[in-house]
């Protein structure tokens, strides 16, 4: 069988079955934007270690469809996923002789430098916020007081704030997708991890916000336009214009996150707190994304105990 009808067999019967509507986006792109284009008339035999390893250097030195650059080695990552785990199954199947393709050789990644704004920035940013006539940006200082991604924030709704306890719920997430017409739609599905499910509690400077807030929405949903949801680009661009127009350095919607992680750790919250406040799958993740906010941290503690002398 050649790869290419194997792939589809994969995807049609065993990914879009039991998977995520984003994750079969994604290896739907894989397949039909890269293996299919280069591996999709091998037969699945002749997917040798040293062939597969070829197409891995070629994706390196020029995989980007768009620009003929090399793909990151991310990218590369998720494409060898991909050819991992379909040519296993075929193993496990008896459609394939031998499974070799776990001797591919991964391009090594590095932790992506974490960017977060400095406390005049954030603070500007707050106040811009809470003096603008568009309630729907009062999702950003709720990011920066919480941590949630952009993706669980759209998708949070009144109900699953509990204003009594003084917690949010995180228990779905969206993003931007297509529907059967083609048209962009925003599509709602469970969170990116187990532990992204967590119930998170919300500083208590915020809640008097947060209920006045309640108090003019007109939706289910906590950041809303005219009473409807708002897509993911739509908002990452209303934040872009924000940052613009108070001439803060542009930095990506996720930064808001990172911010909160920094101010958390300058505040002295242990790692593992943060950890699960954030959703992480466990503390190691946390302690690698944020070791340099964490080295300021202990360098400013560090000075201080040097005070006594």
């Amino acid at each position: 069988m050649k790869y290419g009808m194997w792939l589809d067999e994969w995807f049609r019967n065993y990914i879009q079955p039991s998977s995520k509507i984003k994750t079969c986006e994604r290896y739907s792109e894989i397949i039909e934007k890269h293996l299919k284009v280069k591996l999709g008339e091998y037969e699945l035999d002749e997917l040798t270690p040293l062939v597969l390893q070829r197409y891995v250097t070629e994706l390196l030195r020029s995989g980007n469809i768009v620009t003929g650059k090399g793909l990151a080695a991310n990218s590369v990552n998720g494409i060898i996923t991909v050819i991992q785990n379909s040519l296993k199954l075929a193993y496990t199947l008896g459609e394939l002789k031998e499974y070799t393709a776990d001797k591919i050789k991964r391009p090594k990644t590095k932790e992506k430098e974490v960017s977060c704004f400095t406390l005049p920035e954030q603070k500007k940013i707050e106040q811009a916020v809470l003096t603008s006539k568009k309630p729907k940006l009062f999702g950003i200082v709720l990011c920066l007081y919480s941590g949630l991604r952009i993706g669980e924030l759209l998708a949070l709704e009144w109900s699953d704030i509990d204003f009594n306890k003084g917690t949010i719920t995180v228990n779905k997430t969206c993003h931007d997708g297509r529907d059967e017409n083609g048209k962009l739609c925003r599509i709602t599905d469970t969170p990116k991890t187990t532990s992204s499910k967590r119930t998170i509690p919300i500083p208590r400077q915020l809640l008097p916000l947060l209920k006045e807030h309640k108090k003019k929405s007109n939706s289910q949903y906590v950041v809303s336009s005219d009473g409807h949801g708002i897509t993911v680009r739509s908002y990452q661009r209303s934040f872009e214009l924000l940052q613009k127009r108070l001439g803060i350095e542009r930095k990506g919607f996720h930064s808001l996150r990172h911010t909160f992680a920094t101010r958390a750790l300058e505040c002295g919250m242990d790692v593992k707190t943060l950890s699960e406040i954030l959703g992480h799958k466990n503390a190691t993740v946390t302690l690698n994304r944020y070791a340099h906010s964490m080295m300021e941290h202990k360098k400013e503690m560090m000075n201080k105990l040097g005070k006594i002398f």
